[in-house]
Protein backbone atom coordinates (compact mmCIF):
# COMPACT_ATOMS: atom_id res chain seq x y z
CA UNK A 1 0.00 0.00 0.00
CA UNK A 2 1.40 3.49 -0.83
CA UNK A 3 1.29 5.99 1.52
CA UNK A 4 2.26 9.95 0.68
CA UNK A 5 5.60 11.20 2.13
CA UNK A 6 6.65 14.64 3.01
CA UNK A 7 8.79 16.90 1.49
CA UNK A 8 12.01 17.93 2.97
CA UNK A 9 12.56 21.19 3.60
CA UNK A 10 8.21 21.71 2.90
CA UNK A 11 6.30 23.55 5.74
CA UNK A 12 5.53 20.21 7.76
CA UNK A 13 9.40 20.10 8.64
CA UNK A 14 8.97 22.84 10.74
CA UNK A 15 5.65 21.38 12.56
CA UNK A 16 8.17 18.12 12.86
CA UNK A 17 10.86 21.27 14.31
CA UNK A 18 8.25 22.08 16.83
CA UNK A 19 7.75 17.97 17.88
CA UNK A 20 11.28 17.14 17.86
CA UNK A 21 11.79 20.52 20.31
CA UNK A 22 9.21 19.44 22.74
CA UNK A 23 10.63 15.90 22.81
CA UNK A 24 13.92 16.55 23.79
CA UNK A 25 12.64 19.46 26.49
CA UNK A 26 10.90 16.25 27.93
CA UNK A 27 13.76 13.68 27.65
CA UNK A 28 17.24 15.51 27.63
CA UNK A 29 15.44 18.06 29.69
CA UNK A 30 14.50 15.66 32.77
CA UNK A 31 17.84 14.71 34.36
CA UNK A 32 18.85 18.38 35.33
CA UNK A 33 15.98 18.04 37.83
CA UNK A 34 17.40 14.97 39.26
CA UNK A 35 19.19 16.95 41.87
CA UNK A 36 16.04 18.46 43.38
CA UNK A 37 15.20 15.19 44.47
CA UNK A 38 18.91 14.23 45.55
CA UNK A 39 18.94 15.76 49.39
CA UNK A 40 15.31 13.76 49.62
CA UNK A 41 16.76 10.52 48.26
CA UNK A 42 19.18 10.87 50.19
CA UNK A 43 17.29 11.49 53.70
CA UNK A 44 14.51 8.49 52.14
CA UNK A 45 16.71 6.09 51.92
CA UNK A 46 19.19 6.99 54.40
CA UNK A 47 22.04 6.70 51.98
CA UNK A 48 25.86 8.63 51.47
CA UNK A 49 26.43 11.13 48.86
CA UNK A 50 28.44 8.47 46.00
CA UNK A 51 25.31 6.32 46.72
CA UNK A 52 22.54 8.56 46.22
CA UNK A 53 24.60 9.84 42.82
CA UNK A 54 23.77 6.21 40.91
CA UNK A 55 20.30 7.14 40.97
CA UNK A 56 20.96 10.18 37.92
CA UNK A 57 23.90 8.45 36.56
CA UNK A 58 22.29 5.60 35.98
CA UNK A 59 19.00 7.17 34.40
CA UNK A 60 21.18 9.25 32.13
CA UNK A 61 23.05 7.04 31.50
CA UNK A 62 20.45 4.62 30.11
CA UNK A 63 19.06 7.87 27.98
CA UNK A 64 22.00 7.33 26.34
CA UNK A 65 23.05 4.14 26.18
CA UNK A 66 20.38 2.66 24.29
CA UNK A 67 21.32 4.42 21.10
CA UNK A 68 21.95 0.84 19.28
CA UNK A 69 18.92 -0.23 19.71
CA UNK A 70 17.14 3.20 18.75
CA UNK A 71 19.34 2.56 15.73
CA UNK A 72 17.43 -0.93 14.95
CA UNK A 73 14.04 0.09 15.87
CA UNK A 74 15.00 3.44 13.87
CA UNK A 75 15.61 0.80 10.63
CA UNK A 76 13.18 -1.07 11.31
CA UNK A 77 9.56 0.78 12.33
CA UNK A 78 11.08 4.46 11.29
CA UNK A 79 10.95 7.68 13.59
CA UNK A 80 7.43 7.99 14.24
CA UNK A 81 7.05 4.60 15.74
CA UNK A 82 10.42 4.25 17.48
CA UNK A 83 8.84 7.92 19.43
CA UNK A 84 5.95 6.90 20.51
CA UNK A 85 7.35 3.78 22.16
CA UNK A 86 9.57 5.13 23.84
CA UNK A 87 7.51 8.04 25.35
CA UNK A 88 5.36 5.12 26.94
CA UNK A 89 8.59 3.06 28.56
CA UNK A 90 9.47 6.47 29.53
CA UNK A 91 6.05 6.64 31.36
CA UNK A 92 5.79 3.12 32.65
CA UNK A 93 9.49 3.46 33.89
CA UNK A 94 8.68 6.49 36.01
CA UNK A 95 5.61 5.16 37.45
CA UNK A 96 7.98 1.56 38.78
CA UNK A 97 10.18 4.05 40.05
CA UNK A 98 7.42 5.54 42.45
CA UNK A 99 6.43 2.14 44.02
CA UNK A 100 10.51 1.65 44.82
CA UNK A 101 11.19 1.24 48.79
CA UNK A 102 14.92 1.04 48.53
CA UNK A 103 17.43 2.70 46.46
CA UNK A 104 18.86 -0.37 44.68
CA UNK A 105 15.66 -0.56 43.44
CA UNK A 106 15.70 2.92 42.05
CA UNK A 107 18.46 2.26 40.18
CA UNK A 108 17.08 -0.38 38.46
CA UNK A 109 13.45 1.00 37.51
CA UNK A 110 15.33 4.29 36.28
CA UNK A 111 16.78 2.36 33.59
CA UNK A 112 14.50 -0.81 33.91
CA UNK A 113 11.07 -1.67 34.72
CA UNK A 114 11.66 -4.50 37.38
CA UNK A 115 10.08 -6.41 39.68
CA UNK A 116 12.22 -6.80 42.85
CA UNK A 117 9.54 -7.93 45.48
CA UNK A 118 10.02 -11.24 47.39
CA UNK A 119 6.94 -13.18 46.92
CA UNK A 120 6.32 -13.26 50.85
CA UNK A 121 6.44 -9.75 50.93
CA UNK A 122 2.69 -7.86 50.96
CA UNK A 123 1.44 -5.09 49.14
CA UNK A 124 2.93 -1.78 49.28
CA UNK A 125 0.69 0.99 50.05
CA UNK A 126 1.13 4.63 50.70
CA UNK A 127 -0.61 7.17 52.74
CA UNK A 128 -1.80 10.57 50.86
CA UNK A 129 -1.05 13.62 53.03
CA UNK A 130 -0.61 16.83 51.22
CA UNK A 131 0.20 18.97 54.44
CA UNK A 132 3.17 17.17 54.77
CA UNK A 133 6.20 18.42 52.80
CA UNK A 134 7.47 14.18 52.53
CA UNK A 135 3.47 13.87 51.75
CA UNK A 136 2.85 10.46 49.39
CA UNK A 137 -0.33 9.03 48.02
CA UNK A 138 -2.17 5.56 49.18
CA UNK A 139 -2.64 3.23 46.26
CA UNK A 140 -1.73 -0.69 46.54
CA UNK A 141 1.26 -1.34 44.05
CA UNK A 142 0.13 -3.03 41.00
CA UNK A 143 3.66 -3.50 40.08
CA UNK A 144 4.11 -5.47 43.08
CA UNK A 145 3.35 -8.98 41.16
CA UNK A 146 3.49 -8.26 37.90
CA UNK A 147 6.78 -10.05 36.27
CA UNK A 148 10.13 -8.07 35.41
CA UNK A 149 10.54 -6.78 32.25
CA UNK A 150 13.43 -5.16 30.56
CA UNK A 151 12.10 -1.71 29.75
CA UNK A 152 12.67 1.21 31.75
CA UNK A 153 12.46 5.41 31.77
CA UNK A 154 16.09 6.00 31.06
CA UNK A 155 15.29 3.21 27.63
CA UNK A 156 12.47 5.15 26.65
CA UNK A 157 13.64 8.59 26.69
CA UNK A 158 16.64 7.10 24.60
CA UNK A 159 13.93 5.94 21.74
CA UNK A 160 12.59 9.50 22.04
CA UNK A 161 14.90 11.92 22.33
CA UNK A 162 17.28 9.81 19.76
CA UNK A 163 14.54 9.40 17.18
CA UNK A 164 13.82 13.25 17.22
CA UNK A 165 17.21 14.31 16.40
CA UNK A 166 17.75 11.41 13.68
CA UNK A 167 14.27 12.95 12.09
CA UNK A 168 15.45 16.42 11.86
CA UNK A 169 18.83 15.44 9.21
CA UNK A 170 15.87 13.63 6.82
CA UNK A 171 13.88 16.79 7.31
CA UNK A 172 16.73 19.68 6.71
CA UNK A 173 19.50 19.83 4.32
CA UNK A 174 20.18 23.75 4.17
CA UNK A 175 18.55 24.49 7.60
CA UNK A 176 20.26 21.41 9.19
CA UNK A 177 22.55 23.57 11.86
CA UNK A 178 19.61 26.26 12.34
CA UNK A 179 16.76 23.44 13.02
CA UNK A 180 19.03 21.11 15.11
CA UNK A 181 19.77 24.68 17.16
CA UNK A 182 16.20 25.31 17.42
CA UNK A 183 15.32 21.86 18.23
CA UNK A 184 17.45 22.56 21.12
CA UNK A 185 15.69 24.94 22.79
CA UNK A 186 13.18 22.58 24.13
CA UNK A 187 16.21 21.08 26.12
CA UNK A 188 16.61 24.87 27.13
CA UNK A 189 12.65 24.52 28.20
CA UNK A 190 12.98 21.29 29.89
CA UNK A 191 15.54 23.00 31.86
CA UNK A 192 13.41 25.75 33.01
CA UNK A 193 10.48 24.02 33.60
CA UNK A 194 11.62 20.57 34.81
CA UNK A 195 13.03 22.13 38.82
CA UNK A 196 10.00 24.50 38.76
CA UNK A 197 7.45 21.88 38.41
CA UNK A 198 9.06 19.27 40.65
CA UNK A 199 9.73 21.49 43.38
CA UNK A 200 5.98 22.46 43.20
CA UNK A 201 5.26 18.68 43.09
CA UNK A 202 7.57 17.68 45.75
CA UNK A 203 6.01 20.19 48.71
CA UNK A 204 2.78 18.41 47.78
CA UNK A 205 3.17 14.65 46.81
CA UNK A 206 6.54 13.87 47.99
CA UNK A 207 8.77 12.22 45.26
CA UNK A 208 6.62 9.49 44.90
CA UNK A 209 3.52 11.23 43.78
CA UNK A 210 5.83 13.50 41.85
CA UNK A 211 7.49 10.47 39.63
CA UNK A 212 3.75 8.97 39.25
CA UNK A 213 2.86 12.80 38.09
CA UNK A 214 6.04 12.53 35.68
CA UNK A 215 5.22 9.14 34.32
CA UNK A 216 1.94 10.57 33.26
CA UNK A 217 3.67 13.87 31.69
CA UNK A 218 6.31 11.50 29.37
CA UNK A 219 2.95 10.29 27.75
CA UNK A 220 3.18 13.53 25.67
CA UNK A 221 6.21 11.89 23.67
CA UNK A 222 3.99 9.88 21.88
CA UNK A 223 1.63 12.55 20.83
CA UNK A 224 5.17 14.44 19.14
CA UNK A 225 5.70 10.83 17.84
CA UNK A 226 2.43 10.58 15.64
CA UNK A 227 3.42 13.57 14.13
CA UNK A 228 6.60 12.68 12.45
CA UNK A 229 5.61 11.64 9.09
CA UNK A 230 8.11 9.20 7.01
CA UNK A 231 9.66 12.27 4.42
CA UNK A 232 11.15 11.19 0.99
CA UNK A 233 14.41 12.13 1.20
CA UNK A 234 17.26 11.59 -1.79
CA UNK A 235 18.83 9.39 1.01
CA UNK A 236 17.30 5.98 1.88
CA UNK A 237 18.01 4.62 5.65
CA UNK A 238 19.32 1.38 5.78
CA UNK A 239 16.47 -1.48 5.44
CA UNK A 240 16.58 -5.23 5.99
CA UNK A 241 16.64 -6.54 1.95
CA UNK A 242 15.12 -10.14 1.47
CA UNK A 243 16.01 -13.78 1.65
CA UNK A 244 18.94 -13.87 -0.57
CA UNK A 245 18.97 -16.70 -2.87
CA UNK A 246 19.96 -20.34 -2.17
CA UNK A 247 23.72 -21.14 -2.17
CA UNK A 248 25.43 -24.04 -1.61
CA UNK A 249 27.52 -22.47 0.99
CA UNK A 250 26.61 -23.23 4.48
CA UNK A 251 24.43 -20.45 6.39
CA UNK A 252 26.81 -17.91 8.60
CA UNK A 253 25.95 -18.91 12.14
CA UNK A 254 24.40 -17.07 14.99
CA UNK A 255 27.55 -15.00 15.75
CA UNK A 256 28.78 -14.16 12.32
CA UNK A 257 24.74 -12.61 12.04
CA UNK A 258 25.33 -10.55 15.27
CA UNK A 259 28.83 -9.60 14.25
CA UNK A 260 27.20 -8.34 10.95
CA UNK A 261 24.24 -6.47 13.10
CA UNK A 262 26.65 -4.61 15.56
CA UNK A 263 28.90 -3.21 12.83
CA UNK A 264 26.04 -2.06 10.69
CA UNK A 265 24.13 -0.30 13.52
CA UNK A 266 27.34 0.60 15.87
CA UNK A 267 29.18 1.28 12.83
CA UNK A 268 32.61 0.45 14.49
CA UNK A 269 33.74 1.10 10.56
CA UNK A 270 33.25 4.57 10.99
CA UNK A 271 35.38 4.46 14.47
CA UNK A 272 38.40 2.71 13.18
CA UNK A 273 38.84 4.41 9.51
CA UNK A 274 37.32 8.04 10.46
CA UNK A 275 40.09 9.95 12.35
CA UNK A 276 37.64 12.28 12.86
CA UNK A 277 34.66 10.62 14.04
CA UNK A 278 37.51 8.76 16.72
CA UNK A 279 38.88 12.00 17.88
CA UNK A 280 35.60 13.59 18.67
CA UNK A 281 33.39 10.60 20.34
CA UNK A 282 37.08 10.35 23.12
CA UNK A 283 36.93 14.25 23.24
CA UNK A 284 33.22 13.61 24.05
CA UNK A 285 33.76 11.21 26.16
CA UNK A 286 36.37 12.38 28.13
CA UNK A 287 34.48 16.01 28.60
CA UNK A 288 31.16 13.99 29.84
CA UNK A 289 33.17 13.37 32.69
CA UNK A 290 32.83 16.49 33.64
CA UNK A 291 29.87 18.31 32.19
CA UNK A 292 26.77 17.07 33.89
CA UNK A 293 28.50 17.23 37.32
CA UNK A 294 26.95 21.22 37.83
CA UNK A 295 23.24 19.57 36.74
CA UNK A 296 23.39 17.25 39.66
CA UNK A 297 25.48 18.94 42.41
CA UNK A 298 24.78 22.74 41.71
CA UNK A 299 21.27 22.79 44.26
CA UNK A 300 23.03 20.50 47.27
CA UNK A 301 25.49 22.51 46.73
CA UNK A 302 23.80 26.00 47.26
CA UNK A 303 21.36 23.85 49.64
CA UNK A 304 24.75 22.69 52.32
CA UNK A 305 26.03 26.51 52.20
CA UNK A 306 22.52 27.89 53.26
CA UNK A 307 20.92 28.92 50.20
CA UNK A 308 16.98 28.60 50.60
CA UNK A 309 15.55 24.83 48.58
CA UNK A 310 13.62 27.82 46.56
CA UNK A 311 16.39 29.56 45.34
CA UNK A 312 18.90 26.54 45.26
CA UNK A 313 16.22 25.29 42.86
CA UNK A 314 15.53 28.62 40.78
CA UNK A 315 19.39 28.22 39.79
CA UNK A 316 18.94 25.28 37.45
CA UNK A 317 16.13 27.02 35.76
CA UNK A 318 18.24 30.49 35.37
CA UNK A 319 20.41 28.48 33.15
CA UNK A 320 17.18 27.11 31.36
CA UNK A 321 15.74 30.48 30.60
CA UNK A 322 18.70 31.46 29.45
CA UNK A 323 19.54 28.60 27.14
CA UNK A 324 16.04 29.27 25.26
CA UNK A 325 17.48 32.91 24.27
CA UNK A 326 21.07 31.39 23.91
CA UNK A 327 20.73 28.42 22.03
CA UNK A 328 19.25 29.95 18.59
CA UNK A 329 21.70 32.74 18.26
CA UNK A 330 24.58 30.02 19.20
CA UNK A 331 22.76 28.08 15.76
CA UNK A 332 22.34 31.28 13.76
CA UNK A 333 26.38 31.81 13.97
CA UNK A 334 27.20 27.88 13.48
CA UNK A 335 25.02 28.04 10.66
CA UNK A 336 26.45 30.44 8.70
CA UNK A 337 28.82 29.14 5.60
CA UNK A 338 32.09 31.36 7.02
CA UNK A 339 31.81 28.62 9.97
CA UNK A 340 30.99 25.26 8.26
CA UNK A 341 34.39 24.35 8.13
CA UNK A 342 34.89 25.68 11.78
CA UNK A 343 32.40 24.08 14.09
CA UNK A 344 34.41 21.51 15.78
CA UNK A 345 36.85 24.36 16.82
CA UNK A 346 33.62 26.50 17.88
CA UNK A 347 32.32 23.15 19.93
CA UNK A 348 35.79 23.20 21.53
CA UNK A 349 36.29 26.43 22.27
CA UNK A 350 32.14 26.13 24.21
CA UNK A 351 33.85 22.99 26.20
CA UNK A 352 36.49 25.31 27.04
CA UNK A 353 34.84 28.53 28.44
CA UNK A 354 32.47 25.78 30.35
CA UNK A 355 35.21 24.55 32.02
CA UNK A 356 36.52 27.75 33.13
CA UNK A 357 33.31 29.09 34.63
CA UNK A 358 33.31 26.06 36.66
CA UNK A 359 36.29 27.60 38.53
CA UNK A 360 34.00 30.47 39.52
CA UNK A 361 31.46 28.53 41.43
CA UNK A 362 33.87 26.58 43.30
CA UNK A 363 35.43 30.13 44.35
CA UNK A 364 31.93 31.30 46.27
CA UNK A 365 28.61 29.76 47.15
CA UNK A 366 26.90 33.28 47.55
CA UNK A 367 23.54 33.59 45.75
CA UNK A 368 24.43 36.56 43.73
CA UNK A 369 28.00 34.97 42.74
CA UNK A 370 25.96 31.72 42.01
CA UNK A 371 23.43 33.84 39.74
CA UNK A 372 26.15 35.45 37.68
CA UNK A 373 28.11 31.96 37.31
CA UNK A 374 24.96 30.26 35.90
CA UNK A 375 24.45 33.39 33.73
CA UNK A 376 28.01 32.62 32.28
CA UNK A 377 27.35 28.79 32.62
CA UNK A 378 24.22 28.86 30.02
CA UNK A 379 26.50 31.11 27.25
CA UNK A 380 29.00 27.94 26.80
CA UNK A 381 26.46 25.16 27.50
CA UNK A 382 24.40 27.09 24.57
CA UNK A 383 27.21 26.24 22.42
CA UNK A 384 27.73 22.62 23.20
CA UNK A 385 24.03 21.91 23.59
CA UNK A 386 23.90 23.86 19.90
CA UNK A 387 27.00 22.76 18.63
CA UNK A 388 27.27 18.76 19.82
CA UNK A 389 25.03 16.51 17.46
CA UNK A 390 25.89 19.23 14.33
CA UNK A 391 29.45 18.73 14.54
CA UNK A 392 28.70 14.91 14.38
CA UNK A 393 26.38 15.14 11.01
CA UNK A 394 29.43 17.63 9.89
CA UNK A 395 32.13 14.87 10.24
CA UNK A 396 29.73 11.05 9.46
CA UNK A 397 27.61 10.93 6.19
CA UNK A 398 24.32 11.38 6.84
CA UNK A 399 23.30 7.61 5.46
CA UNK A 400 25.30 5.99 8.45
CA UNK A 401 24.52 9.14 11.26
CA UNK A 402 21.91 6.76 12.63
CA UNK A 403 24.77 3.83 13.75
CA UNK A 404 27.03 6.32 14.04
CA UNK A 405 25.09 8.43 16.78
CA UNK A 406 24.00 4.86 18.57
CA UNK A 407 28.16 4.53 19.09
CA UNK A 408 28.68 7.87 19.89
CA UNK A 409 26.21 7.85 22.39
CA UNK A 410 26.52 4.38 24.54
CA UNK A 411 30.27 5.27 24.89
CA UNK A 412 29.09 8.71 25.97
CA UNK A 413 26.88 7.05 28.62
CA UNK A 414 30.12 4.97 30.05
CA UNK A 415 31.19 8.70 30.96
CA UNK A 416 28.01 9.64 31.99
CA UNK A 417 27.32 6.40 34.14
CA UNK A 418 31.17 6.95 35.91
CA UNK A 419 30.93 10.87 36.57
CA UNK A 420 28.25 11.31 38.97
CA UNK A 421 29.16 8.63 41.57
CA UNK A 422 32.57 9.19 41.03
CA UNK A 423 31.74 13.11 42.01
CA UNK A 424 30.06 11.57 44.90
CA UNK A 425 32.95 9.49 46.00
CA UNK A 426 35.25 12.96 46.07
CA UNK A 427 32.80 14.30 48.51
CA UNK A 428 32.30 11.55 51.56
CA UNK A 429 36.20 11.57 51.04
CA UNK A 430 36.38 15.16 51.48
CA UNK A 431 33.63 15.57 54.28
CA UNK A 432 31.06 17.29 51.62
CA UNK A 433 33.40 20.36 50.09
CA UNK A 434 31.23 20.98 47.01
CA UNK A 435 34.22 23.06 46.04
CA UNK A 436 36.38 20.07 44.82
CA UNK A 437 33.43 18.62 42.34
CA UNK A 438 33.76 21.91 40.16
CA UNK A 439 37.42 21.74 40.05
CA UNK A 440 36.79 18.13 39.00
CA UNK A 441 34.21 19.34 36.51
CA UNK A 442 36.56 22.08 35.31
CA UNK A 443 39.31 19.63 34.87
CA UNK A 444 37.95 17.03 32.80
CA UNK A 445 36.40 19.98 30.19
CA UNK A 446 39.34 22.36 29.84
CA UNK A 447 41.72 19.29 29.23
CA UNK A 448 38.98 17.66 26.79
CA UNK A 449 38.73 20.83 24.85
CA UNK A 450 42.57 21.35 24.13
CA UNK A 451 42.84 17.87 23.15
CA UNK A 452 39.90 18.01 20.73
CA UNK A 453 41.22 21.50 19.40
CA UNK A 454 44.75 20.13 19.04
CA UNK A 455 43.47 17.08 17.55
CA UNK A 456 41.74 18.78 14.57
CA UNK A 457 44.20 21.29 14.01
CA UNK A 458 46.81 18.19 13.48
CA UNK A 459 44.17 16.44 11.08
CA UNK A 460 42.99 19.05 9.12
CA UNK A 461 47.23 19.78 8.69
CA UNK A 462 47.63 16.41 7.36
CA UNK A 463 44.64 16.55 4.89
CA UNK A 464 46.19 19.73 3.21
CA UNK A 465 48.68 18.34 0.89
CA UNK A 466 46.48 15.13 0.15
CA UNK A 467 43.90 18.28 -1.36
CA UNK A 468 46.52 20.09 -3.08
CA UNK A 469 47.57 17.31 -4.48
CA UNK A 470 44.35 16.37 -5.76
CA UNK A 471 43.64 19.87 -6.79
CA UNK A 472 47.46 19.90 -8.72
CA UNK A 473 45.86 16.47 -10.55
CA UNK A 474 42.59 17.81 -11.55
CA UNK A 475 44.01 21.17 -13.06
CA UNK A 476 46.62 19.25 -14.97
CA UNK A 477 44.66 16.56 -16.73
CA UNK A 478 42.29 19.51 -17.57
CA UNK A 479 45.32 21.57 -18.66
CA UNK A 480 46.53 18.64 -20.30
CA UNK A 481 43.85 18.37 -23.13
CA UNK A 482 43.92 22.06 -23.92
CA UNK A 483 47.74 21.93 -23.61
CA UNK A 484 47.93 24.94 -21.54
CA UNK A 485 50.87 26.00 -19.34
CA UNK A 486 50.83 24.97 -15.48
CA UNK A 487 52.30 25.92 -12.02
CA UNK A 488 53.74 22.69 -10.00
CA UNK A 489 54.06 22.94 -5.96
CA UNK A 490 57.53 24.36 -7.02
CA UNK A 491 56.75 27.60 -8.59
CA UNK A 492 58.16 25.87 -12.07
CA UNK A 493 56.53 26.44 -15.35
CA UNK A 494 56.03 23.82 -17.30
CA UNK A 495 54.26 23.48 -20.81
CA UNK A 496 52.25 20.17 -21.40
CA UNK A 497 53.44 18.57 -24.76
CA UNK A 498 50.14 17.67 -26.23
CA UNK A 499 48.42 17.20 -29.37
CA UNK A 500 45.53 19.58 -30.04
CA UNK A 501 43.13 19.54 -32.46
CA UNK A 502 40.29 22.04 -33.47
CA UNK A 503 37.39 21.31 -35.10
CA UNK A 504 35.96 24.24 -36.55
CA UNK A 505 32.57 25.08 -38.75
CA UNK A 506 34.93 25.09 -42.06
Amino acid sequence: MSRDLERAEGCWAWVVLLASLVTQGLTLGFPTCTGIFFTELQHEFQASNSETSWFPSILTAMLHAGGPLCSILVGRFGCRVTVMLGGALASLGMVASSFCRTLSQLYLTAGFITDHSSENEPPRRFHLDTCSPSASFSLESPLAHRPSGPLGAGLGMCFSFQSSITVLGFYFSRHRALANALASVGVSLGITLWPLLSRYLLEDLGWRGTFLVFGGVFLHCCVCGAILRPVATSTAPETTEGPPPPSKTPAPGCVAECGRAIQRHLAFDILRHNAGYRVYTLGVMWMILGFPLPHVFLVPYAMWHGVDEHRAALLISIIGFSNIFLRPMAGLVAGRRDFAGHRKYLFSLAALLNGLTNLVCAASADFRVLVGYCLAYSVSMSGIGALLFQVLMDIVPMDRFSSALGLFTILESISILISPPLAGLLLDTTDNNFSYVFYMSSFFLISAALFMGGSFCVLQKKERPGKRAETEGAITEAASEQGLMVEDSRGSKKRLNTEVMYVTSV
